[in-house]
């Protein structure tokens, strides 16, 4: 483990910004299964943070905002639709999710499908155009069966 790290649940937390962050997290955890933990809203600006939980991961969810932060960020819409980051969410069951975020309207981008490396899974985009994708290959699994590359 690094030095640098924490031991904590889980050290790194992906952060998405949503235009509509109610509709977001309402749609993040009907189409996903995601619980929302902790909440902060403002009476003017609405939410102005989230935690959403899914097993022992979590993603912070905040408004489009004009700060230094949000300045150097940009909604997938804004750069014709790409993603320069896509979040990776084990799941127990990819066939379960694949039907749960299609019923949801996820836009599907790579079907669901079995992977070289192993597990099964799929790729979508959310509401607003963030990548996501979802499967059963287990990084952490193939570590404890000691077939981890080393740098």
């Amino acid at each position: 483990m690094s030095q640098q790290s924490k031991n904590t649940s889980a050290s790194l937390i992906p952060c998405l910004r949503y235009r509509d962050v109610d509709k977001a997290i309402d749609w993040l955890c009907h189409a996903f299964g995601f619980e929302c933990q902790r909440l902060y809203r403002d009476e003017q600006v609405g939410i102005t943070h989230a935690q959403l939980a899914f097993g022992n991961g979590m993603l912070m969810v905040g408004p489009v905002v004009d700060s230094a932060y949000g300045q150097q960020l940009r909604q997938p819409d804004e750069i014709g639709g790409a993603s320069t980051q896509g979040i990776y969410v084990i799941v127990n069951s990819a066939d379960a999710l694949y039907a749960q975020a299609k019923a949801a309207g996820a836009q599907i981008v790579v079907e669901l499908k079995d992977e070289d490396y192993g597990g099964r899974g799929f790729t979508c985009r959310d509401l607003e155009g963030h990548l996501w994708s979802f499967g059963t290959y287990d990084p952490w699994a193939d570590e404890a069966a000691g077939t981890v590359a080393q740098a």
